[in-house]
């Protein structure tokens, strides 16, 4: 994993913790692989930011209409990925999207949990990934 990808996760984190008011911890030096082993961590991150680019807005967090999805353009402009693995982090994207889009069409009590839940996961994966896959 190249260094700006590490940066573009450590913020994500940072990101998604800070909304719970958890400091994430410093990530190591990165790592390099042509068959990344965080992969499924990372299209399940995908996936997150998907729902949250969905659901923050839908909560009344209207500053955040575009946040996620510049989150996620920020993380492949980092990554890089072949064209086969760009198009599956964007279909995981699309469907958090989506699988919100369909059950939620105004904030509910249940949408505001959902949100919590996605940005403790996200916030738990970006950490995961890059202290586990960061090298020294």
């Amino acid at each position: 994993m190249r260094l700006p990808v590490l940066r573009r996760l450590a913020l994500v984190a940072a990101l998604a913790l800070a909304a719970h008011g958890t400091a994430p911890a410093r990530a190591a030096g990165p790592t390099e692989g042509a068959a990344p082993p965080y992969d499924q961590d990372f299209l399940r991150l995908a996936e997150i930011l998907g729902a949250l680019h969905y659901l923050r807005p839908l909560c009344g967090v209207e500053d955040e209409a575009q946040r996620w999805r510049a989150e996620m353009q920020a993380l492949l402009d980092a990554e890089q990925p072949s064209e086969a693995r760009r198009g599956l982090m964007i279909g995981s994207f699309n469907r958090g999207y989506s699988s919100y889009a369909q059950v939620y069409r105004a904030c509910t009590p249940s949408a505001r949990l959902a949100v919590s839940r996605q940005l403790e996961e996200a916030g738990k994966l970006a950490h995961d990934i890059v202290v586990r896959y960061g090298g020294n």
